[in-house]
């Protein structure tokens, strides 16, 4: 993969960072911490680009708590803050990196995801008797009934 250059200040540009927030927000406006944020948006977001630039910015402590969707599971939510950042780093880096992947990659990609793998599974069943699993090198003989 070639290297990606001179995207700091994109990274780091206030613009960069009021988009991250707009959509680290999206669906989480009434929780406490995003709500906090918003109250001093501008001070924080030239808070963060100056940690950012000075080199002093420190991830915050992860939330863990437990969900039970089918079975428990252990999530770890990061503090509002941090997740401005990790949008503001996808916003920028994701358009390269997405073009480096398999057109066949649909995990947490955009306009990919679990119906775009379903339809193009359906379509390798109708083609072929056999499929990979979970990148297993085994064969698996494709259920038809």
């Amino acid at each position: 993969m070639k290297r990606l250059g001179d995207l700091w200040p994109q990274l780091v540009s206030f613009e960069n960072l009021l988009a991250a927030y707009r959509k680290a927000r999206l669906g989480k406006g009434r929780r406490p911490g995003v709500a906090e944020f918003s109250l001093h948006l501008e001070s924080e977001l030239l808070r963060l680009q100056r940690e950012l630039l000075d080199g002093t910015y420190r991830p915050g402590e992860y939330r863990l708590f437990t969900i039970y969707d089918r079975k428990p599971r252990v999530i770890a939510a990061a503090p509002f803050r941090d997740r401005v950042v990790h949008h503001a780093v996808m916003k920028v880096i994701e358009p390269s990196l997405d073009r480096t992947f398999i057109a066949d990659s649909y995990a947490c990609r955009r306009g990919k995801g679990v119906h775009a793998a379903v339809d193009r599974y359906q379509t390798w069943a109708q083609t072929y008797r056999y499929a990979l699993k979970n990148g297993c090198p085994a064969l698996f003989p494709i259920n038809r009934s």
